[in-house]
């Protein structure tokens, strides 16, 4: 059974356009610069990637740092290409970082089959990691991959998808200590890990897969807004990976993780789709000196379907999260959280709408990892106010939660009734729908 979704029956042209000012002058007539994505800058309140001289990415850039790409290879080059020089780099079509597929980063002799013979838990047990020619076979031929999927980002670049249907499949997209990015109107579909580790001493010793490659990374670096994308495991769904010695194995990690002292971003009329681990803010426990301060992030009419988990889960940061539409479906309901309270994190979860199917435990909408207050306030459960820290209280009462973020989200942009979020968020978020 699909879980229950409402919507709003009223709708204009203008819902599903970000707030947006453009990097170069105009004379007030609508002109092929005032059209360009990549020209358009993130616009002033919308979000924390607006604060502190707001996020333009690569607005500015020359016409010799202007790119047009419909390769991998192509992509990684552009990247390169300039240093931190303004840029702008149009990805046209879809274009794949794994052609070749997995076997072309097999290397050392290994195989999926004899992994599995000799790492089988009744022949190798649980106590030790793994350790001998098939595990450094893996090692090798997960090195391989990485260095092949991983593209790294430099300050001042904005990227943009032509058209409707364009974007990155399988690539690891990694925004790690530069400035101001910009990523909009991709789809983009998360890298598969080839070769899962498996540790036969996780999950308290009785094993489980564990995967690298967090689709987009943002990792001590300020100013990033990320914009009517469409993040999606795609061809390859969690529900269709294969289980071995009892235990799914695991090829996805994270959809967006912002991380390591990270601040200052914006995400804003994306859509998540079909993922389990979707997105960290903050990564550690121990990281206060690196995150405390920071990680100041801004999430507003993205919509989440199908998401199991983390959207988001916060340690530290100031966390706005508003207008945003999550919808949890029947196969999830069992074992699924929304918002995960963290170490020191202080959210403020306003004005959402979440739909869930008949049966889901409301209360499951926050999850308590440690004593940080939180604000949620006017939240909307299938059409319904809702007090989520009341109803979670009420259920979980070995988790209580207690009220009150500490501070009041001042960058935002306009705010719609909750009851209306499903239908606005549904008409405008996601790539192919930028204005």
């Amino acid at each position: 059974m699909r879980p229950r979704i409402w919507h709003a029956h009223v709708m204009t042209s203008v819902v599903g356009c970000t707030a947006l000012v453009l990097g170069v002058t105009g004379t007030g007539v609508a002109s092929a610069a005032e059209r360009d994505l990549g020209r358009q800058v993130l616009g002033a309140g919308d979000g924390w990637g607006s604060a502190e001289g707001g996020t333009t990415g690569g607005s500015a850039a020359k016409a010799e740092h202007i790119y047009t790409v419909t390769t991998w290879a192509e992509f990684k080059a552009a990247l390169k290409d300039g240093g931190d020089a303004p840029k702008i780099i149009k990805v046209k079509g879809l274009i794949d970082a794994v052609s070749e597929g997995c076997e072309a980063f097999v290397t050392g002799g290994y195989d999926l089959q004899q992994y599995l013979k000799d790492y089988d838990p009744a022949v190798w047990g649980n106590d030790e990691v793994a350790s001998g020619p098939q595990e450094d076979a893996r090692v090798a031929s997960a090195a391989r991959q990485d260095s092949e999927i991983k593209a790294n980002i430099p300050s001042n670049t904005t990227i943009v998808g032509v058209g409707k249907n364009s974007g990155i499949l399988g690539g690891s997209i990694q925004i790690k200590g530069v400035s101001n990015v910009i990523m909009r109107n991709l789809t983009i579909e998360a890298p598969l890990d080839c070769f899962p580790k498996w540790d036969p001493t996780d999950d308290n010793n009785t094993g489980n897969w564990n995967s690298e490659y967090d689709t987009v990374v943002v990792y001590g670096t300020d100013h990033v807004w990320l914009d009517h994308n469409t993040f999606t495991d795609g061809r390859f769904p969690d529900s269709e990976r294969p289980v071995y010695f009892g235990k799914v194995f695991q090829q996805h990690d994270g959809l967006t993780d912002i991380v390591r002292g990270s601040n200052y971003v914006t995400v804003s009329w994306n859509r998540y789709e079909n993922h389990d681990k979707n997105m960290l803010i903050g990564n550690g426990d121990g990281l206060a000196t690196t995150d405390a301060g920071k990680l100041k992030v801004t999430m507003h009419h993205n919509r989440f379907d199908g998401i199991l988990q983390r959207s988001p889960r916060v340690r530290f940061g100031q966390v706005d999260v508003y207008n945003n539409h999550y919808v949890v479906t029947e196969a999830q309901k069992d074992d699924y959280y929304i918002f995960g309270v963290g170490i020191s994190s202080q959210l403020h979860a306003s004005d959402n709408a979440i739909s869930l199917p008949p049966g889901a435990s409301v209360g499951k909408v926050l999850k308590k990892w440690n004593e940080s207050p939180l604000t949620a306030e006017n939240n909307y459960v299938n059409g319904k106010l809702t007090d989520l820290i009341a109803v979670h209280n009420a259920e979980i009462p070995a988790e209580t939660l207690q009220s009150g973020a500490g501070w009041t989200p001042t960058l935002r942009t306009k705010v719609h009734p909750p009851r209306a979020v499903p239908g606005i968020v549904a008409g405008g978020a996601g790539a192919g729908k930028v204005c």
